[in-house]
């Protein structure tokens, strides 16, 4: 156990640890990084380090035990999807008015409160804020050196936002705040401020490919080298890539994309967009077959750009530069791909508005047709 397991970003690791040995933890920090790049599990290894009753000591820098009541306890959490699913259930079976007044908050510590977004939303809300403040200010920490609060994402209500200033402005001494963003861009500047700033950077795709070497066995030759390009630098990501749907996905994809830049064939394509209809299950195909549109979009400006050697699809490359020669002799390629993108952004757009997902993906087929 220890930090020996995380993989990449060293000197951001060693920051972090530095800041315990030397007793100047940050009272609020954000941990920045692409989605899937181990923020999460980087937090709570920094949370149990804090707290670690029998710490050890690895390469001259402290390290948590991981087996002691506190670093046991907060481990708990490390399944962030699957602790939201329990809160989420629990919430469904108490009283209609009850659900109203309840958000969704994680404590595997009685010191350590996570703080994810807030379904259906999926936003921090008020609420939550409100709790992280009650905490913060009305509880000592009790079984812990210090009070953690992880906020696992930086999509704020408005409000929520202006009440989290409240900590970040006066902070309690025996506190630590951890904020996560894939963009910190997107948050106050009041509260970015008053934060310490980590980045996470991407890991490079030789690295990548030898981890799914040692932890993917089911991943072979090309689907691996397709997964550590597709990760974007992301360990999470990569590990947990669902390759097969992504192949699916990105089938459909192709189908839209042919329609668009050849003879359209509507037969094919509107037999591929008839299956994305509603529910759950419609809603992640459709998302998953329009993040594998928006690759295959990326991969073309690429080859229009002439940088072949960083496309993520190097699988299909014959096929995809055929393509990217049929942007380029629809006039302006840079207008065209700009114009793809557009229509995407839209669909998804359309989706928060329960709009028909078939005839959205024909629309916005016709769209790239007529770009």
């Amino acid at each position: 156990m220890g930090f020996q397991q995380f993989l990449g970003n060293p000197t951001t690791v060693e920051r972090l640890r530095e800041s315990v040995q030397h007793n100047r933890i940050p009272q609020a920090l954000i941990l920045a990084g692409p989605r899937g790049a181990g923020k999460y599990t980087l937090a709570l290894m920094f949370a149990r380090l804090i707290n670690c009753l029998d710490p050890k000591e690895s390469n001259g820098l402290p390290d948590y035990c991981g087996v002691c009541r506190n670093c046991e306890r907060i481990g708990q959490a490390a399944d962030l999807d699957a602790s939201i699913t329990a809160a989420v259930s629990a919430r469904d079976d108490l009283r209609e008015t009850d659900k109203r007044e309840t958000r969704i908050l994680i404590q595997p510590h009685p010191d350590v409160l996570i703080v994810p977004p807030d379904p259906p939303q999926n936003l921090i809300k008020i609420g939550q804020v409100r709790q992280v403040i009650h905490n913060a200010y009305y509880r000592q920490p009790v079984e812990a050196r210090r009070s953690i609060f992880i906020i696992t994402s930086s999509s704020f209500m408005k409000e929520a936002a202006n009440s989290l200033l409240k900590v970040l402005e006066e902070p309690p001494p025996n506190c630590t705040l951890i904020l996560l963003s894939e963009n910190p861009a997107e948050m106050l500047p009041t509260i970015r401020s008053r934060t310490m700033l980590f980045l996470l950077n991407a890991v490079p795709i030789d690295t990548l490919e030898q981890l799914l070497s040692d932890r993917r066995p089911d991943l072979k030759g090309p689907r691996r080298a397709l997964v550590a390009r597709l990760a974007e630098g992301a360990v999470g990501r990569a590990l947990g890539f669902d390759i097969d749907s992504y192949l699916a996905s990105r089938n459909d994809a192709l189908i839209i994309l042919r329609s668009a830049l050849r003879n359209p064939d509507f037969s094919t394509l509107f037999r591929a967009t008839e299956t994305y209809r509603g529910g759950a299950d419609g809603q992640e195909k459709t998302l998953n077959l329009l993040r594998a549109t928006n690759k295959l979009v990326e991969d073309l400006l690429l080859l229009v750009a002439g940088t072949p050697q960083l496309i993520r699809n190097p699988d299909i490359v014959q096929e995809l530069t055929q393509l990217a020669s049929e942007v380029n002799s629809q006039g302006n390629a840079l207008d065209w791909i700009d114009n793809a993108a557009q229509a995407l952004a839209k669909v998804e757009e359309g989706m928060r508005r329960n709009l028909l997902r078939s005839l959205s993906l024909d629309a916005m087929a016709l769209t790239f047709e007529r770009a």
